[in-house]
C-alpha cells in the first residue's frame, strides 16, 4: 500500500543537512527546514523506518503502520499539512523558502493523486520478506554506529508481533490485502512480480540471520526463528491467496502509467518520448559505428561489426570477482586524473567509498548502484559504490556480467562514482543545501540525467574501448526511453523488446532480462528517467555556453550545478540563468 506522499521516490534520495551554509544564507535554509521537518514528521507516522533512514533520530525501533484504516489515517493527514504548507506560502516573503515550500506541497499533492489512483485500481499486495530484510538492514551497517544495532532486535519484535500492542506485521499485510479481495474492478498485480518475489523470498530471510550472525549482538535467534517462520508461512498464502487474483498482463491503464511517468520527474508523453528517443537511438548508433573500425585497429580485431567488437572487448577484458573492488579502486584514480588535468569539476579531498554487496543486498537489487547513507543527523558517512556479488564457480572461474570487464568499468565508475552519483550526494552533503532541495526535490530525472551527463564529460578523454562501452550504455539509455512506453502501451513484446537489447544493443541475457522486469513490473516509467534528465543536462548547457560564450567554465558551471542540491531541471534552468549566468558575466 502506498502511503499518501512520494516515499519511494524520497528515499532513492541520498543527502545529508550540515552546518556548513554560508552565513547568509543560514536564516532561509534554517527557516525552510523547519517547513521540511513537518513532512519529515509525515513520513515518520506511517514509514518511521524510511523515515530513520533519512536521518530522522528515535525511530530505529519504530516499524511501519499496516494498522485498519492506514490508508484513510494517512490520506487525511497529508491534507491537512498541505493545507497548512499552502498557507504558509502565502506568507512567506523569502522567495527561496517560498521555492522551497512549493517544492514540498508538490511531493504531498502528487503523493495524495498517486496513492487515491492506486487504491482505486489496484488490490493491494505486499513483498513482505523485502520489507522487513530492508528494515533490519537499515540499521546494521558498517556506517551506523554499534550502539544503534540493538533496536534491530526491538524492531524484528515488533514485526513478529511479540511486543505488546503490536500484530505481526504479516498478519496486518494479509488483513490489507483480504479487506479489498471483494472490491469489484480491481486489478491484481502482475503475476510474475509476485512469482519473483517468492523465488528470492529465502534469500531475504537468510539475509537477515547473516546480517545479524555479523554483529556481535546476544540473544535474538528465537525471535528471527519466529519472524523467519511467519515470513515463510506469509509466502505461503501468497501462493494460496494472492497468485490466484494476479493479471497475466504487465501493462498498467494508461492513467496509472502517465502518473507513473510524473512521479519518475518525466515531464512528457509516452509518444514525445519514443519520439525523442528513437531519433537519439540512431545517432548514438551511427557514433559506434564509426568508432568500431578504430577499435579493430588497435586492438587487431577482424571485424567492424560494433557487436562483434562489445563482446571481444567483454570476453577479452573479464574481471574476476576477488579482483573486482581493486580494479574499480584504480579505474577511479584514473577518472580523476582525466577530471583534474582537464579541469572538468571540483573533487573531495576524501577517497569514494566502493564494495561488494551481500547476497541479499544482491537479490534485493541485482544492478551496481549507489548505497546512500542517511540524510540527517549525519557524522561523517558517505556513499558507496555497490558492487553486485559475483558467483565463483566449482572450477574457480566466475560468473562474468556486462559490469565484469575492463572496458565497461570506465563508464560505470563515471555514473555512479565520480564524476556521477558520488560526487552528485557528496556535494550535498557538504554544501548544507535545505532539506526540502536536498530531499524533497528528488526525482530519477535530475539524479539519473546527471549521472548519464557524467558520462558524457569524460567520454572523450577514455580508452577508445572505453569511449565505446560509454556510447553502449547511452544507446541503452535512449533504448530504455522509447522501448518502456511502447511496451506499456502495448506496441512492442517484451520477447521483441529483449531481442532489441540483446542483439542490437549487445546487451547480455541477464541485464536485457532485469530491463524487461524494470519496464514491465518493477518501475514502469523510471528508467525514461535517465536519457530525458541527460537531454535536459545537456540543453541547460548549451543555453548556459551561449549566454557566457568565451567566459564559461564547465567547472565552475557543474560545482554550481551540484551545488543547488536535487531541484528538477525547470527550476535549475531558472537558478543557471538567473544567478549562475550573471555572475560569470560579472
Amino acid at each position: 500500500m502506498k502511503p499518501a506522499f512520494r516515499l519511494g521516490s524520497v528515499l532513492l534520495a541520498a543527502c545529508v543537512l550540515t552546518a556548513t551554509a554560508h552565513a547568509d544564507e543560514a536564516d532561509w535554509v534554517a527557516k525552510s527546514n523547519e517547513y521540511s521537518s513537518l513532512v519529515l514528521e509525515e513520513i515518520a507516522k506511517f514509514s518511521p523506518e524510511g523515515a530513520g533512514g533519512l536521518g530522522v533520530d528515535g525511530l530505529d525501533e519504530e516499524i511501519s503502520d499496516l494498522g485498519p484504516g492506514v490508508f484513510e489515517r494517512s490520506m487525511e493527514s497529508s491534507r491537512k499539512l498541505s493545507a497548512q504548507l499552502q498557507e504558509s506560502r502565502e506568507k512567506e516573503t523569502d522567495p527561496r523558502v517560498q521555492q522551497d515550500l512549493g517544492i514540498l506541497i508538490k511531493v504531498l499533492e502528487d503523493g495524495l493523486h498517486s496513492s487515491q489512483l492506486d487504491y482505486d485500481t489496484m488490490l493491494q499486495y505486499f513483498n513482505i520478506s523485502q520489507t522487513i530484510f530492508g528494515g533490519i538492514r537499515g540499521l546494521i551497517d558498517d556506517q551506523i554506529p554499534r550502539e544503534r544495532y540493538p533496536a534491530a532486535i526491538v524492531r524484528m519484535q515488533k514485526y513478529a508481533g511479540l511486543v505488546d500492542g503490536y500484530t505481526p506485521m504479516v498478519e496486518l499485510a494479509k488483513d490489507r490485502s483480504r479487506e479489498r479481495f471483494d472490491v469489484d474492478g480491481l486489478i491484481g498485480p502482475y503475476r510474475g512480480e509476485v512469482e519473483q518475489d517468492l523465488e528470492r523470498a529465502e534469500t531475504m530471510i537468510s539475509g537477515i540471520e547473516e546480517l545479524l550472525d555479523g554483529t556481535d549482538l546476544q540473544g535474538w535467534e528465537e525471535t528471527y526463528a519466529t519472524l523467519a517462520t511467519q515470513m515463510r508461512e506469509y509466502n505461503d498464502w501468497v501462493r494460496a491467496e494472492i497468485l490466484p487474483r494476479t493479471r497475466e498482463h504487465f501493462r498498467l491503464p494508461a492513467v496509472m502509467y502517465a502518473d507513473a511517468l510524473k512521479n519518475w520527474g518525466v515531464d512528457a508523453s509516452p509518444e514525445e518520448l519514443i519520439e525523442q528517443a528513437t531519433k537519439g537511438y540512431m545517432d548514438i548508433r551511427g557514433e559506434m559505428e564509426a568508432l568500431a573500425p578504430l577499435i579493430a585497429k588497435e586492438k587487431g580485431y577482424d571485424t567492424t561489426d560494433y557487436r562483434e567488437i562489445i563482446a571481444l572487448l567483454k570476453r577479452d577484458g573479464a574481471i574476476d570477482g576477488d579482483k573486482m573492488v581493486d580494479h574499480y579502486h584504480a579505474i577511479l584514480r584514473d577518472i580523476e586524473e582525466i577530471i583534474i588535468r582537464e579541469d572538468i569539476i571540483s573533487l573531495p579531498e576524501r577517497e569514494a567509498g566502493i564494495r561488494i554487496a551481500t547476497a541479499a543486498e544482491t537479490a534485493a537489487q541485482p544492478a551496481p548502484h549507489l548505497d546512500v547513507p542517511r540524510l540527517i543527523g549525519n557524522t561523517g558517512e558517505y556513499p558507496y559504490f555497490v558492487i553486485p556479488l559475483l558467483t565463483q564457480h566449482e572450477d574457480g572461474s566466475w560468473e562474468q556480467t556486462d559490469d565484469t570487464y575492463v572496458a565497461g568499468s570506465w563508464t560505470l565508475t563515471a555514473h555512479e562514482a565520480r564524476p556521477g552519483h558520488e560526487m552528485q550526494f557528496s556535494s550535498i552533503i557538504e554544501s548544507g543545501v535545505s532539506i526540502a532541495r536536498a530531499i524533497f526535490a528528488f526525482n530519477s530525472a535530475n539524479v539519473e540525467g546527471w549521472g548519464l551527463y557524467a558520462e558524457a564529460i569524460v567520454r572523450p578523454y577514455l580508452p577508445l574501448e572505453g569511449q565505446m562501452i560509454s556510447l553502449q550504455y547511452r544507446l541503452m539509455r535512449a533504448g530504455r526511453m522509447f522501448l518502456d512506453p511502447m511496451l506499456n502501451l502495448g506496441l512492442i513484446t517484451p520477447a521483441e523488446a529483449k531481442r532489441l537489447i540483446m542483439n542490437d544493443m549487445a546487451i547480455g541475457e541477464s541485464w536485457a532480462q532485469n530491463e524487461i522486469e524494470r519496464y514491465t513490473y518493477r518501475m514502469p516509467g523510471q528508467a525514461t528517467a535517465y536519457y530525458y534528465g541527460y537531454g535536459k543536462m545537456q540543453t541547460l548547457r548549451a543555453m548556459t555556453e551561449l549566454k557566457l560564450r568565451d567566459k564559461f567554465d564547465q567547472r565552475a558551471f557543474h560545482d554550481f550545478v551540484l551545488d543547488q542540491g536535487m531541484l528538477p531541471p525547470d527550476i535549475l534552468m531558472d537558478a543557471v540563468m538567473n544567478d549562475f549566468v550573471p555572475g560569470q558575466l560579472n
